[in-house]
């Protein structure tokens, strides 16, 4: 694969096949599921993004482990985090998790997720719909299946969704030479007001950033701060908007997936595996599609119907979003601690990793269909959906 950041100017000839059965608009995390669950579909699948696969990181990277190795993308990872630690102006606490973190190359795990499609990929900027068809600078793409995986800028949506006034957080991060053994969370009004602050350890990179729940709180200042905590030395920023609220995921016959509809848990910004678990109920709902199973319309009520059945644990992680930033710092740093008893570490994040649970992608269509001999695709992968 070319790896190039994107197309040059002069570049940018129309695309010679515009039409395809399925088009993904977005190439990341989210896009990246929806086009893997399609491989053996046979349909045509066209995978568009402004930016090269495996281009323009905009997170730390990191993931629960056991995701990564259900989407057989373990050989991006950097290094295993079995431990978090948490620090507050009162004391730090730390937990040994029942499952854990890995951090992981960005470029490493786009390639590999794009190994296991079947899709045409072009490099072009989406700027909107026009009727039944999808802009771009490359010209006029349609599709009778339609996926917006484009962020949080939700392109593809007949309204925008614009900071400060949209329900989005911030974050920024440096990316300097450095190590350590536990993904560490800061929770420190000094640093950040509502919001926190991370180190993420990465295999001889440290992946040092801050986060606002407040879009109009701007996070540089603290992010050098810590990086200056830490001692090292604040180089190789990026930084992006993420949502911390749900959005419609079906609506004028487009389906939204990943940071487009919402898909970023609240108060921990995690939007990586929650795009790979929304990805795949999307896919599993055009491959029926496509199959004749069911039409696009059923589909949209289908998919919109599972994303919407999440919307109680959305609601609890958005209560605390408010919460925790709220409580007095000496009472939040005994929560912490009493939280810390094995037993509970273990029941609150295994509730946590059941929001998104890793099993969801355990079972590909291809393959049910194979140890079945006569599954058909409805069996091969409705277990995950209502």
């Amino acid at each position: 694969m070319t790896r190039r950041a994107t197309l040059a100017r002069n570049e940018r000839s129309p695309i010679e096949r515009p039409e395809a059965d399925v088009l993904v608009c977005g190439a990341s995390f989210a896009g990246l599921a929806v086009a893997r669950e399609l491989a053996g579909s046979g349909a045509d699948v066209l995978l568009v993004d402004r930016y090269e696969v495996g281009e323009r990181q905009t997170s730390a990277c990191a993931a629960p482990t056991p995701w990564l190795h259900a989407m057989k993308v373990e050989g991006a990872i950097r290094q295993e985090l079995p431990c978090m630690s948490f620090h507050t102006p009162h004391g730090s606490v730390r937990y040994r998790l029942p499952w854990s973190w890995s951090s992981f190359d960005y470029r490493e795990l786009c390639r590999l997720l794009f190994a296991q499609c079947e899709a045409r990929f072009e490099i072009a900027k989406v700027q909107r719909r026009h009727g039944d068809a999808v802009l771009t600078d490359r010209g006029e793409l349609r599709a009778p299946l339609v996926v917006d995986a484009l962020g949080w800028r939700r392109m593809l949506a007949r309204e925008g969704y614009q900071p400060p006034e949209a329900p989005l957080s911030r974050g920024l991060e440096v990316h300097p030479d450095g190590g350590g053994e536990d993904l560490d969370v800061w929770v420190d009004r000094s640093l950040v007001r509502r919001g926190y602050c991370w180190s993420v350890p990465a295999d001889g990179e440290q992946r040092v950033g801050a986060g606002s729940y407040e879009p109009r709180h701007h996070v540089r200042r603290p992010t050098e701060e810590l990086a200056s905590r830490l001692d090292v030395p604040a180089v190789r920023y990026q930084g992006n908007w993420f949502p911390h609220r749900l959005r419609r995921a079906g609506e004028d016959g487009i389906f939204f997936v990943g940071d487009s509809a919402g898909h970023c848990l609240p108060l921990s910004g995690e939007g990586i595996r929650t795009a790979f678990h929304f990805g795949i109920a999307c896919g599993r709902e055009l491959r029926a599609v496509l199959a004749g199973e069911r039409t696009r319309e059923q589909a949209l009520r289908r998919y919109a119907a599972f994303s919407g059945s999440h919307r109680r644990a959305f609601a609890i992680g958005l209560a605390l979003q408010r919460l925790v930033p709220a409580l007095p710092p000496r009472v939040l740093a005994l929560a912490l601690r009493a939280l810390g008893r094995q037993r509970m570490v273990d029941a609150l994040f295994g509730w946590y990793l059941g929001i998104a649970a890793p099993e969801s992608a355990r079972v590909r269509p291809q393959a049910a269909a194979v140890a079945t001999g006569a599954a058909s695709s409805e069996q091969a992968f409705s277990h995950s959906l209502p």
